[in-house]
């Protein structure tokens, strides 16, 4: 597992997918999901659940909900769903949103080494922007790409393509932070290391979709083992140009 992230030593970008990943915004989708369905009849009116969520709604773009949930209705119809469902997010997020536990840390991590630093995501602009914001991070990445952004979101490796070219950062000296099986698929396609934040029961599903390493939350032993070997790593190779290029 870490000797797939040690190839980016030594390391130049960070990416980060941001629901579920940075910070624990399921709860409040479900309930804003919940209500509105529940308001427009979906499913009979027996409420969704949260394995329905995970596994049909986690990671996708509005987009992809949409077309899988209302396959029979119009856009106009389905993009107004989704702007009262964003305005209630919104409002839920506001009220509670947290980071996943040791994020500040690894952010600071991120900042004294210099590297440059992205968010990438199929939310709505507007949403990933509040969400960073709650966390205090507005000043810590240097862009947000959303999916809207692009002409394919995740699964699709568009987005983090986009963001590596706008970070002037390269694939090979890069590393992705990512929850959904989605978002592993988008990075594996965009050729770099993703390291996924998941319980026990997600692990397995999320190392064959091609994770490097999985984690609990940012405090894992795992995680800070393997960032000390990007470290070394890095160190290594800079005493030895040195070497190489002295007297």
């Amino acid at each position: 597992m870490e000797s797939s992230i040690g190839r980016v030593a030594p390391l130049e970008a960070v990416l980060f997918d941001i629901d579920g990943t940075m910070c624990v915004s399921d709860p409040f989708h479900h309930r804003a999901f919940s209500e509105l369905l529940l308001k427009v009849g979906y499913n009979d009116g027996v409420p969704i659940t949260p394995e329905f969520g995970m596994k049909h709604m986690a990671g996708r773009s509005n987009g992809q909900i949409g077309d899988f949930l209302f396959p029979d209705w119009d856009k106009d119809k389905i993009d107004g769903f989704f702007r009262e469902k964003e305005a209630m997010f919104a409002k839920y997020a506001t009220e509670g949103l947290t980071e996943i536990a040791g994020l500040t840390r690894l952010c600071r991590w991120a900042e004294e080494r210099g590297l440059k630093r992205a968010a990438v995501t199929n939310a709505p602009r507007a949403n990933a922007a509040l969400m960073i914001s709650i966390l205090g991070l507005s000043d810590f990445f240097q862009l947000i790409v959303t999916g809207e952004d692009c002409d394919r979101s995740k699964p699709f490796p568009d987005p983090y393509l986009s963001a590596l070219t706008l970070l002037g950062a390269s694939p090979d000296h890069t590393v992705i932070f990512e929850d959904s099986t989605i978002g592993v698929q988008a990075g594996v396609a965009a050729g770099m290391p993703v390291i996924a934040i998941a319980d026990e029961s997600r692990e397995g599903k999320l190392i064959a979709t091609g994770a490097a390493l999985v984690i609990r939350d940012y405090r894992d032993a795992k995680l800070w083992a393997a960032l000390d070997k990007l470290d070394a790593k890095a160190d290594a190779a800079e005493i030895n140009g040195v070497t190489q290029n002295g007297d």
